[in-house]
């Protein structure tokens, strides 16, 4: 959907010739994001700002769906992109209703087809039509504006996004929120996505690629698996950080590694039931109850079974906290070591107990791709080797 062909920036200065984006080679299937990474004047920005022209190139093209926008007229080309910036932009003079439908209005949208499409923008982001369209951006709060910036982005349907630290600015518990909702947009629009990040964690769970920038020219671009577990070059790993291994939790999620082997008792179960089963089934010398639905109830410990006679539904105590099939592995990391066990549940959409899940096999799962690494993460058209 987006192809950037040797795309070039040099910028003329008093001390010369600086080279910001140098020969560019990138495409991004269509319905994915991209994510360009670097550190300052590495050169993600500029390249960003080429493909809608608010810089110009020096040399190269940009193909937008299979086009060259070489021959494009500028405003047109501009009107066919959404844009959302770290500032928002909004026009404080404007309705948040204005704001939102500033293009539609100027691509001659009838009134009753734009006004329509405010609200169904407020719907997806996740705020009422009816208390905000009236207001102005002085009376919405930093991250509530960032969500009418993505709306007003999104209010002409455009094929192709590009985003520019979109969600800098905001503190970080909104940012959680408002990428969540991004992405459970995007899971839906299939937009073509540029995104400017100074983020890496931010870059791995919204990307599904990263494009790493030094000094002008692009070093890596790979799915974020294959970046983080086979770095082209001692630059990108040290960029990436020494904790790459576990920034890769965030891209497991648990239907991947879980296992559906499980023991457990039910609550009318005898101890001595339970002992045999811990035997065959116990983890750290326990077992799970489960109640008539399948869900967990507490959990029978081993010295309890031994010692004791009766029925579990007696004995038996708190029962661990569960992991979601949809959960990602930092997630489940997280609730291990807070609750200082090696493995939990499993539980599907209807919190049944339907597995569990190891630290070990969380290990074994992230130390396989690194004894397997790929020969090569190379982007999909050839670039240039950076040397150190």
């Amino acid at each position: 959907m987006i192809r950037l062909d040797n795309l070039t920036k040099v910028f003329d200065t008093p001390k010369g010739a600086v080279v910001a984006a140098d020969h560019i080679n990138m495409e991004v299937p269509r319905g994915e994001i991209c994510i360009l990474l670097g550190p300052s004047g590495c050169g993600k920005t500029t390249t960003l700002k080429m493909i809608n022209r608010i810089i110009r190139a020096t040399s190269g093209k940009v193909f937008l769906d299979g086009e060259d926008t070489t021959g494009m007229n500028t405003q047109d080309l501009r009107r066919s992109i959404g844009y959302v910036i770290q500032q928002i932009g909004l026009f404080p003079n404007m309705t948040i209703e204005e704001n939102i439908t500033v293009v539609p209005r100027l691509l001659g949208w009838d009134r009753t087809a734009y006004k329509k499409r405010a609200r169904e923008l407020m719907d997806m982001i996740a705020m009422d039509a009816e208390a905000f369209l009236k207001r102005y951006p002085s009376e919405l709060s930093g991250g509530q504006q960032q969500r009418i910036g993505v709306a007003r982005a999104l209010a002409a349907d455009p094929p192709v996004m590009l985003m520019d630290e979109p969600f800098g600015a905001i503190d970080p518990i909104n940012r959680a929120v408002i990428q969540d909702e991004f992405l459970k947009m995007q899971a839906e629009l299939k937009k073509t996505i540029m995104f400017v990040s100074h983020d890496i964690d931010e870059a791995i769970k919204m990307g599904d690629r990263i494009a790493i920038f030094r000094e002008g020219k692009l070093v890596q671009y790979s799915a974020p698996d294959d970046l983080l577990s086979a770095p082209r070059n001692g630059f990108v790993e040290s960029f990436l950080g020494e904790d790459r291994a576990l920034k890769r939790l965030n891209l497991v999620k648990v239907r991947e590694v879980f296992s559906d082997e499980m023991g457990s008792v039910k609550p009318d179960d005898t101890l001595e039931t339970a002992l045999s089963r811990i035997d065959d089934f116990g983890y750290q010398n326990a077992i799970l109850m489960v109640n008539d639905r399948g869900e967990p109830a507490g959990m029978i410990t081993r010295s309890v079974a031994r010692t004791t006679r009766g029925y579990c539904r007696d004995h038996y105590q708190t029962a661990p906290p569960v992991a979601q099939l949809d959960d990602d592995l930092r997630k489940v990391a997280s609730l291990m070591f807070a609750n200082d066990t090696t493995w939990l549940p499993c539980v599907d959409a209807r919190g049944r107990v339907c597995g569990h899940i190891t630290q070990r096999a969380m290990t074994h799962h992230l130390g396989s791709r690194y004894r397997s690494r790929p020969e090569d993460s190379a982007p999909l058209r050839s670039q240039p080797e950076t040397k150190e």
